[in-house]
C-alpha cells in the first residue's frame, strides 16, 4: 500500500466519487468463526448456514455454506435460535464482549479472510485539495501514527482474550490443512471470476498478488519461521 503502488491504485478508484480516503486505523486478524458444531472436514461446511461478510461469503458458499450478511447486534439471537450454524465476525478481544461464546462453543482459527482490517477517513476531495500541503501531512501522519498503535495494540489484546473465553467453555480449534487448502481453492476460483466481471479488480489484485509474490523471497529469508 505504501510502497508497492497500492496508494495510486487506491486514489484513482476514489476520485471519480469525489472522495479522498485515507487508511486510517486497522484491527487485528479475524478469527476464522464461531461454529456450534465442530467442523473437522471440508464435507463439514456443506449445508451450514452462516453468517460472513463479503468476497469471504462467495468463497463460503463454493464450500457449500448458505450465507447470510447480518448486523452485529442480530449475530446472537440468531445462533441461539439455531438460525444460522456459525458466524465469523472479528477478532478475539471483540468477540469476547458480544458474548457469542454463550451461543456457539467452537472458535476456529485462523481468519483465513481477514487476517486484518483496515479502516479510512473518507473526506471530500474538494476539501482535501483546499487544505494546504501542511495540513493534508498531519492528517496523513496522524493516521499512520494510528494504524501503528492499532497494530501493537490488537496484538497485546488477543492473548488475555483467548484465554478469557477459555475459562467460559469455548473450544478453540486451527483449521486443518486440508480444510485451509480448499478455502484457498474457493478463494482463487472467486478472484478469478471477480477479475473476469470488473476490470478495477483485475488491475488491482494483479498488482497485489505481483506484489505478494516479489515479497516472498524477502518473506522466507528475513523472518525466522
Amino acid at each position: 500500500m505504501k510502497f508497492g503502488g497500492g496508494r495510486e491504485l487506491f486514489d484513482e478508484l476514489w476520485e471519480p466519487h469525489n472522495v479522498k480516503s485515507l487508511h486510517c486505523a486497522i484491527i487485528a486478524p479475524e478469527a476464522a468463526g464461531w461454529f456450534r458444531e465442530p467442523i473437522e472436514t471440508v464435507e463439514d461446511f456443506e449445508g451450514l448456514t452462516m453468517r460472513f461478510f463479503g468476497l469471504g461469503a462467495l468463497v463460503m458458499e463454493k464450500m457449500g455454506v448458505s450465507t447470510q450478511l447480518l448486523a452485529p447486534g442480530d449475530i446472537f439471537p440468531a445462533l441461539e435460535l439455531g438460525a444460522i450454524d456459525g458466524a465469523e465476525f472479528s477478532m478475539p478481544a471483540i468477540d469476547l464482549n458480544l458474548g457469542f461464546y454463550q451461543v456457539a462453543q467452537h472458535y476456529y482459527f485462523p481468519g483465513w479472510h481477514q487476517q486484518s482490517t483496515l479502516l479510512d477517513l473518507m473526506v471530500n476531495l474538494d476539501v482535501w485539495e483546499s487544505l494546504d500541503e501542511n495540513t493534508q501531512f498531519k492528517i496523513e501522519t496522524v493516521c499512520d501514527a494510528n494504524i501503528a498503535y492499532g497494530l501493537a495494540e490488537g496484538e497485546a489484546l488477543q492473548f488475555g482474550a483467548i484465554a478469557e473465553l477459555e475459562e467460559r467453555g469455548v473450544t478453540i480449534h486451527t483449521f486443518s490443512d486440508e480444510i485451509l487448502e480448499a478455502l484457498e481453492a474457493a478463494w482463487l476460483e472467486v478472484a478469478d471470476e471477480q477479475a473476469a466481471a470488473d476490470a478495477d479488480f483485475a488491475r488491482v489484485y494483479e498488482s497485489y498478488s505481483t506484489f505478494r509474490e516479489n515479497y516472498r523471497r524477502w518473506g522466507e529469508l528475513g523472518y525466522i519461521r
